[in-house]
């Protein structure tokens, strides 16, 4: 069982607009309402790939209940998040047609207490017992520890569970610290972390700061990987237009799938950049096109990169 944390949970509603204008009233086309942040995108991608995915992290108020009537849909997905008194948040994604960009407005979200942070880690460690990977993933809600990866990342450390952490932030630099088996971060997030713009020397320098390896999102330019065994550049064979949001939790999926089903690296990489391909061309996050992926994924390029630090 893979398991996926969301300490932010979010019900994504995604608007759909023939054409977004600011100072103006829309006619929406469309709507659509999800279990959302990045742990719950990564489920979503993992059960339809067939692997058994449980999700932690906080769920409450009107809202948390109707995330959580809609994860009881999902085949493979199994409900394990911890109930807390302040409401769940909202995303709203407006999506222009014609243009295909996207619109995000994020909600903040509920403030955490110490008696529900402390509940959250009790459950955590009991479910690292039964897991065969974890991804720590998204934003920190308010009144969580900016320290709060690092801790999850050596629970799981402790347990022998391989761990992957997507954040950015303070969180991404404390927790990286605790040297999980994997960052995600995309470009701007390395940057950030770094203070390099140049994607290898950045991957490289994020890696010395404690991740076992490292795998950053280039956009359309696809996947940079650094791990001990070697570096990849994993490149879709061509660009894709759609609705990006999700496709970076798309990688992920496909990251810890190649992992618990001990695929090398190379094969990793190239499932993971197709998969986030195939999300841009899904209408909601936490989806993915099928047809676009099986076609996509024997074309993407996978080379090997020179491995002088």
């Amino acid at each position: 069982m893979i398991l996926t944390v969301t300490l932010n949970t979010a019900l994504d509603i995604t608007y759909r607009v023939p054409s977004l204008r600011p100072h103006a009233s829309h006619r929406v086309t469309e709507v659509t309402e999800r279990p959302g942040g990045k742990g719950l995108n990564v489920a979503r991608v993992l059960a339809a790939l067939g692997h058994p995915v449980t999700v932690t992290g906080f769920a409450g108020g009107g809202t948390g209940r109707a995330l959580q009537n809609a994860l009881t849909g999902i085949p493979r997905i199994t409900d394990a998040l911890v109930p807390v008194a302040g409401a769940t948040r909202r995303t709203v994604a407006v999506v222009d047609t014609a243009t295909g960009d996207t619109t995000q407005l994020n909600e903040p979200g509920p403030v955490i207490a110490p008696a529900e942070w402390s509940a959250f880690l009790e459950a955590y460690e009991d479910l690292l017992q039964s897991s065969s990977a974890v991804a720590l993933c998204g934003s920190l809600p308010p009144g969580v520890p900016v320290g709060a990866y690092a801790h999850l990342v050596r629970a799981a450390r402790a347990a022998s569970v391989p761990v992957l952490l997507d954040t950015s932030g303070e969180p991404l630099r404390r927790g990286i610290a605790a040297r999980p088996d994997f960052v995600k971060p995309n470009a701007d997030e390395l940057a950030e972390l770094t203070g390099s713009h140049e994607p290898l020397q950045a991957t490289r320098d994020a890696r010395r700061r404690g991740a076992r390896a490292v795998v950053a999102s280039l956009g359309a330019q696809g996947l940079l990987a650094v791990a001990p065994e070697g570096h990849w550049q994993a490149t879709p064979p061509s660009r894709v237009a759609g609705n990006p949001t999700g496709a970076g939790d798309s990688a992920v999926a496909g990251l810890l799938s190649g992992l618990v089903e001990h695929l090398p690296w190379p094969d990793r990489l190239a499932r993971a950049a197709a998969l986030s391909a195939a999300t841009v061309r899904a209408p909601v996050a936490g989806e993915f096109d099928r047809a676009a992926y099986e076609e996509l994924l024997p074309r993407v390029a996978v080379t090997e990169r020179a491995t002088a630090a």
